[in-house]
């Protein structure tokens, strides 16, 4: 799937200047979105920029203090039990029963959402081989792994599909086996019709899969694009040198500063260069590099990406904030 390339559907989740506050804190401010049915929208930000509670709001599970919001039509707060009819939400922190198996778990989100006993079993087996779940099927959810439980809990919330599934931070913790499972299912539900609403922290992540993506910085949609649009906002090609220690750093800004534009992290040691348009150019740019004296650990010609994007119209990197106000929950 070509993830840059939106489809065009009816809008399914339309946001207004959505707004909410906690005493003097503004945790939403302001925020306008609009998803298309059968996207992947991501909303990219660090711990504590609203996007947690922008799904609560959606969600149901809090309401706006200002603003509107509607999905699939219908008003969160007017109409929530219709907005929970069609909408899942699978949030930060599992809402799992410890004591029962991962098999006992899904049996009964099964038949608390109105299957019989045949049918649950027959959804169950499914969710269980398309999640990866039949190695520990018949283990207490307190007995195993964080990704494990996390892909349980991910089938709970498909026990009926929704028409939008939103997933909160989904691979927060999980391993590199567990996560791309996830990715796997999240591809195979939009493929099926799902539209998928994602917060994530990791800029791979959003890549990977969003059709757009709206960066998040303190409760405000600081920019929003495909990722190839975000990522061309901040140029084209750069050379980047990372040096051995600071003092390094330092030396070569001075020995470079007058002949090229730099953008400098002092963070990372970095020190980077607009991309030449041709190689005697770009060897001009080596050659005053080596003619610095200075210890390099890397140089590298490379393109933008979310990370940069990130760093630059928010003026942070991506997991600098304190954490969410608000635990998650599950509704399914």
């Amino acid at each position: 799937m070509n993830h840059d390339t939106p489809p065009s559907h009816e809008v399914v989740v339309r946001t207004e200047k959505l707004t909410k506050r906690f005493g003097e804190f503004v945790a939403v401010d302001r925020f306008d979105l609009e998803v298309t049915s059968g996207s992947i929208v991501s909303l990219l930000g660090p711990n504590g920029a609203g996007k947690t509670t922008i799904v609560r709001m959606l969600a149901t599970l809090t309401e706006p203090s200002d603003g509107s919001a509607t999905v699939c039509g219908y008003d969160v707060v007017r109409h929530a039990d219709r907005v929970r009819s069609v909408l899942s939400l699978t949030g930060q922190f599992a809402a799992l029963e410890d004591n029962l198996t991962a098999h006992e778990n899904l049996m009964l989100m099964a038949r608390l959402r109105g299957y019989g006993r045949g049918a649950a079993k027959r959804v169950v087996e499914g969710l269980i081989e398309r999640l990866d779940i039949d190695e520990f099927r018949d283990k207490l959810v307190k007995s195993v792994s964080g990704g494990q439980r996390r892909r349980v809990d991910l089938a709970a919330s498909l026990v009926v599909q929704p028409r939008i599934l939103i997933l909160d931070e989904p691979t927060t913790g999980l391993d590199p086996r567990s996560r791309q499972v996830v990715w796997s299912v999240i591809r195979e539900l939009v493929g099926d019709g799902v539209t998928v609403f994602l917060t994530t922290q990791y800029l791979e992540e959003a890549d990977a899969l969003a059709n757009h993506i709206v960066l998040i910085d303190h409760g405000r949609a600081t920019a929003a694009g495909t990722p190839s649009e975000l990522k061309s906002r901040i140029g084209d090609q750069r050379v980047d040198v990372i040096t051995l220690d600071t003092l390094g750093l330092e030396r070569l800004v001075g020995a470079l500063s007058s002949s090229f534009a730099l953008t400098v992290s002092h963070d990372r040691r970095m020190v980077s260069i607009p991309a030449p348009h041709d190689l005697s150019d770009l060897a001009a740019v080596t050659s005053a590099v080596a003619q610095a004296g200075v210890g390099i650990d890397e140089i590298a010609l490379r393109r933008p990406t979310l990370d940069d994007a990130f760093m630059a119209l928010t003026g942070q990197p991506s997991d600098s904030a304190p954490p969410e106000l608000q635990p998650e929950e599950v509704l399914s």
